[in-house]
């Protein structure tokens, strides 16, 4: 049986990464200055942030209607038999709960899976599902082998400031970083769906190196990886300066390298410009 892959603008693969895939985006929504914008389609990054700093209001963020996810689950199923359909974590967004109203009318030809991650943590698992039907398995088979890989997979991140997580009510236990030290970099994690404090450092220089260091920890202890570095705007030397001194990692081998990645601007509106990270996956399933 043919399966059809859905996703949501929150994975930050490009258009022409989705299309490649052959995988449908719903993207969500930023509210911005009173207006409402589809992420990536209406509002971009780069735009969000210079309208911020212009001194328009802080934005904030909205799942796509049941309508939307119906309508892009019937446009699917018209060339497939099964959709999959996977998508940001319920505890940062309504946008899996919507997805699972709208498959209530699809019967079993539906499957919605919550990834408990966001940005390119739920971008790997995209990749990685195509991947997966692409060699033969079923639905319930994906599903299954996103589970055990999901259970392994880390999103790490800093950001430059927690303003915009903590007034979007995104924070979690990452509220025991807030405070007004001088140049105190949060170091944050996405752990079960939630984002939470990995601690904090004095320093951008060394919330970067700390980013280093648990890339290759983690390719140590899981035996390889899949890695991708992101960043939103005003993160891209940084995020250069953490693939640079990863060069020596076993890339091709050991380490398969996802790429470099701007996230966009739903994500954007909730970690605020200059933040930068690293998203990974044990590299076989």
């Amino acid at each position: 049986m043919s399966i059809a892959i859905v996703t949501d603008s929150t994975s930050d693969l490009t258009p022409e990464h989705l299309a490649s895939l052959g995988v449908t985006s719903v993207p969500l929504y930023v509210l911005l200055g009173g207006q409402l914008y589809q992420d990536g389609v209406q509002l971009g990054a780069r735009q969000l942030v210079e309208q911020v700093r212009a001194g328009n209001a802080m934005p904030s963020t909205s799942q796509p209607s049941p309508a939307e996810f119906a309508q892009a689950y019937a446009r699917a199923l018209e060339q497939a038999d099964e959709v999959l359909s996977l998508h940001l974590s319920g505890q940062l967004s309504g946008t899996v709960g919507s997805a699972r109203l709208a498959a209530q009318d699809f019967g079993d030809r539906v499957t919605v899976v919550d990834s408990r991650t966001v940005t390119l943590g739920l971008g790997l698992q995209v990749v990685r599902a195509t991947e997966l039907v692409q060699a033969g398995q079923s639905a319930a088979q994906v599903v299954q082998t996103l589970e055990r890989v999901s259970s392994q997979a880390d999103l790490r991140f800093t950001v430059d400031t927690l303003d915009f997580l903590r007034l979007n009510g995104r924070i979690g236990g990452a509220s025991a970083l807030l405070g007004g030290l001088l140049n105190i970099k949060p170091l944050l994690v996405v752990r079960g769906g939630r984002v939470e404090a990995g601690g904090r450092v004095r320093g951008q220089k060394k919330a970067l190196a700390d980013l280093v260091e648990h890339v290759r920890r983690y390719v140590s202890e899981h035996g390889g990886a899949r890695v991708a570095f992101l960043a939103t705007v005003g993160g891209e030397e940084d995020r250069a300066a953490v693939r640079a001194e990863l060069s020596g990692l076993d890339w091709g081998g050991q380490v398969r390298d996802m790429g470099d990645h701007e996230i966009g601007a739903v994500v954007t509106a909730h970690a605020g410009p200059g933040a930068v990270g690293v998203a990974l996956e044990p590299l076989s399933a």
